[in-house]
């Protein structure tokens, strides 16, 4: 596996279960010629060819934003129109191409700056434009993983469930709560969570289906586990947006009945309802104080 993004991305990976890696870096060493744009970092002869028993990438993991973002986007590129072969002649485009899996999908994220940085959800969108402008084709994700897939809510209902078993907690968890500064992502995950946990409840597989924003059938598929999967003492998943990070008040919540532009994902369909917070507090403290106020706990 083609891994790629910051800090230690060989072992996330191998915790992961991949026994295989490969780093943009490791790919880059072994085929020079194919990071061209940094005049620095050319070679300056024509170097050796690419070491005997250099692996076939079979499948690529995006963990989160790498620093040079063109070696990445190019490297990438490269292992999908060579179906995992980089330093061969290109002959035709493969498509299907290799799996992609892909984290964190936020376009935007708030640091010291005054407006909001680009986060990996932009990587992820020059990926998919390059791609579909080079080959015509979209670029296709064997699966997302974060905010706002709701399998990630799954695992954070899981981790909490091992939790409260830990500590000895008899009685079973009705309500979670999930806090965060971003209506795309937060706040949205947090509502499509909590409508297929009604949807769970219901049991109504069909018209949980019609009212899932995600477009990709993959995504389907996850929606069907997920019902199948939820512990059935959870009746819901609360939002709750502060006003510390992406989102301020009065300039970026959407209303029910306008037009917003929609940061997330190029797979999720805008639904102006997901990205409406069940409630709006000032700061994390408040939210943990709202929730303990809400389970008769304050």
């Amino acid at each position: 596996m083609l891994v790629a993004g910051q800090g230690p991305v060989v072992e996330n990976a191998h915790n992961l279960g991949f026994k295989h890696v490969v780093t943009i870096e490791a790919l880059r060493k072994a085929y020079p010629l194919l990071d061209m744009v940094d005049l620095s970092r050319r070679p300056k002869e024509l170097p050796p060819p690419p070491p005997t028993g250099f692996p076939t990438i079979e499948g690529v993991i995006l963990f989160g934003e790498p620093v040079r973002w063109e070696t990445s986007l190019q490297l990438i590129a490269d292992v999908l129109l060579s179906n995992g072969n980089p330093g061969a002649e290109l002959q035709d485009v493969p498509y299907p191409h290799l799996p992609v899996l892909a984290c964190n999908m936020d376009l935007l994220w708030m640091a010291e700056a005054k407006m909001p940085r680009f986060g990996h959800g932009t990587f992820l969108l020059c990926l998919e434009s390059i791609y579909k402008k080079v080959t015509g084709k979209e670029l296709k994700y064997e699966a997302l993983i974060g905010k706002p897939s709701p399998i990630t809510y799954r695992y954070a209902q899981y981790l909490i469930q091992q939790q409260a078993e830990k500590q000895g907690w008899k009685a079973p968890i009705r309500h979670l709560y999930a806090v965060g500064d971003n209506p795309m992502s937060d706040v949205y995950g947090a509502n499509l969570y909590n409508n297929y946990l009604k949807s769970a409840q219901q049991n109504q597989v069909q018209d949980g289906l019609k009212r899932s924003p995600q477009a990709a059938s993959a995504q389907a598929e996850v929606f069907l586990d997920l019902r199948n999967d939820c512990n059935n003492s959870v009746e819901s998943c609360e939002s709750i947006l502060v006003c510390t990070g992406v989102y301020r008040p009065n300039s970026t919540a959407p209303k029910q009945t306008e037009e917003t532009v929609f940061h997330g994902h190029r797979d999720f369909c805008f639904d102006p309802s997901l990205v409406q917070a069940s409630h709006i507090v000032q700061d994390v403290d408040d939210a943990v104080q709202l929730a303990f106020k809400k389970e008769n706990w304050s």
